[in-house]
């Protein structure tokens, strides 16, 4: 069975349980916490891959490393750490993320400038793509390119908008080009 799949069944599990308990935005957090530890941590999941460790030294340790997290998220840690699934813990926190954007109607949206952007700026940009995603809130994520020229390039889901400058001029050449 596709990792995806099996992350997507946890991470729906853990979605029902946290609406059951209106704990969607705390876990939510501990998720976010948990997956910037073993995405930053290659030591960790270099631990937790070992299979001539024990799984209670692995709960241990995970235990320790996320004592302030709730108890049903820990819980969920042990889980895959008995079923020797430690691999798909980041996968169950991108696809928790959704089903909670989902049920909140709230996109996330990964912004792209020459300059960090101005919380005006952002709350500018999250109010337009709002709407043309069909979404009531848009959450900003400003990342720096420095390749850009000019202007922005908004990333939403698996859709991009490209106002960089750049694209404006690829489009233009593509445009001259098929004009001919």
């Amino acid at each position: 069975m596709s990792m995806d799949i099996v992350a997507k069944r946890y991470a729906v599990a853990l979605f029902k349980l946290a609406k059951e308990k209106h704990m969607l935005e705390t876990f939510e957090e501990d998720l976010k916490a948990v997956q910037e530890v073993f995405t930053s941590n290659q030591t960790l999941n270099t631990f937790l891959a070992q299979p001539n460790i024990s799984k209670e030294q692995k709960k241990s340790l995970v235990g320790q490393a996320f004592a302030s997290v709730s108890q049903p998220i820990l819980n969920t840690l042990f889980l895959l750490i008995d079923n020797k699934r430690e691999s798909i813990i980041t996968s169950l926190a991108d696809e928790y993320f959704a089903l909670a954007n989902e049920e909140r109607n709230v996109a996330d949206a990964i912004v792209y400038s020459v300059r960090p952007l101005t919380e005006d700026e952002k709350a500018a940009l999250a109010e337009v793509f709002a709407k043309r995603a069909g979404k009531d809130a848009i959450r900003i994520k400003n990342v720096i390119d420095t390749d850009l020229l000019g202007g922005v390039k908004v990333r939403i889901g698996n859709r991009i908008y490209d106002g960089s400058l750049q694209g404006k001029l690829a489009r233009i050449q593509r445009e001259l080009l098929n004009n001919r």
